[in-house]
């Protein structure tokens, strides 16, 4: 599955609210920030917004910016972005701004809600996703079906603790506003859940005229076979370091991390490094681990190119010493194809041991980047 770049965005009182419960919208952000967000919002190729934004704030979600409007069509993009709306129940004002300002709009609700949707005649194409929401397949959809590669959402707070505890948001961007609200039964930005374990990773800090915008990266792998965000930035990673391998004439180029399920990163390696022309990514890396360190258990190899199955130069092939290690879940971009062992199967190899292997193929071409001049031998 395909899915865009998900980059949550809100703006919170020091408390953790996201508004009052008063009449009117709470202005949490000042000029400056909301200029910030209007950025971000030309950045991207679609807004997403849940019913109870729709109902609460009545949003626009516009580019406000006639100069990045104008960016944007020079760019060959639609001068607004995509509106995207979700909604179970489909029951929504067909009056409501959103409907009826930007560009195009399509909501994403259940087989039920689409009925509803389509007998209020909203202003918006309606996919209906079975019979209940379904996250991965609105993301697949909007990345296969309406070519979003990068996907804003902006609320509210339980669409955001649903992608959070699923592990789709690549990215928070918070604004931190210097007020309280103080009143238990205003909004927040997260509920309860299932949030994956560790820490966040920050990105960036900066003040934004009054307000302090902190951007955060999930770092937990996923867990069995589904792909959490915090996965592609693993691989991503292994591909950089496969790009920085020794060039070679007989052996590929691959890049490897270790990752524990809090999202610590154990260890890295790359081929032929330390000058050894014949070590291999994973094994460099997991030499550099703690054979007794009990993360390794519930840890993720992330390897740009599948474990080998078989190795002439070791006694032992990387999906093996992987086995050994106690890892049980891999995550790769790329297959190995016969250029040196013919029928390679790696991810055989591993799943016989019990462990998961999880393909990517989003990041086959970085993986094969540096491997080019070997590859159709």
């Amino acid at each position: 599955m395909s899915h865009p770049y998900v980059l949550l965005s809100a703006a919170v009182s020091l408390d953790g609210c996201l508004d009052d419960t008063g009449p009117d919208r709470l202005l949490l952000s000042g000029p400056a920030d909301f200029d910030r967000v209007d950025e971000v919002r030309a950045s991207v190729d679609a807004i997403l917004v849940g019913a109870g934004t729709i109902r609460a704030d009545n949003p626009r979600l516009l580019v406000n910016s006639p100069e990045r409007r104008a960016a944007r069509l020079a760019e060959g993009r639609s001068a607004y972005p995509l509106k995207v709306a979700v909604s179970g129940s489909g029951d929504l004002d067909p009056a409501a701004r959103f409907w009826h300002t930007g560009g195009e709009k399509v909501l994403y609700t259940t087989d039920e809600g689409a009925e509803r949707a389509h007998a209020l005649g909203l202003a918006a194409d309606v996919v209906p996703l079975g019979a209940a929401l379904d996250w991965r397949r609105l993301l697949e959809h909007l990345h296969t079906g309406r070519g979003v590669r990068r996907l804003m959402v902006e609320g509210g707070g339980t669409i955001h603790t649903q992608l959070l505890t699923e592990g789709l948001a690549d990215e928070l961007q918070l604004a931190l506003a210097p007020l309280f609200v103080g009143d238990p039964r205003a909004p927040r930005l997260f509920g309860p859940g299932a949030y994956q374990g560790g820490r966040l990773r920050l990105v960036e800090t900066r003040p934004v005229g009054d307000v302090v915008l902190m951007r955060y990266e999930p770092t937990a792998p996923g867990s069995g076979p589904l792909p959490s965000a915090a996965d592609h930035h693993w691989l991503a990673l292994a591909c950089e370091l496969a790009a920085a391998c020794p060039p070679s004439e007989t052996a590929f180029s691959v890049g490897a991390v270790v990752v524990a399920a809090d999202g610590t990163e154990l260890a890295r390696g790359h081929s032929r490094e330390g000058g050894d022309p014949v070590v291999h990514a994973e094994e460099a890396a997991l030499a550099k681990a703690d054979p007794t360190d009990p993360r390794l258990v519930g840890a993720t190899v992330y390897s740009s190119l599948e474990p080998c199955a078989r190795r002439a130069s070791r006694p032992a092939p990387c999906a093996r010493l992987i086995l050994d290690a106690g890892v049980r879940r891999v995550v790769t971009a790329w297959r190995e194809p016969d250029t040196f062992v013919p029928g390679a199967d790696g991810s055989g190899v591993l799943a016989s041991g019990g462990a998961t292997v999880v393909v990517l193929p989003e990041h086959e071409d970085r993986a094969k980047a540096p491997n080019g001049h070997l590859l159709g031998r």
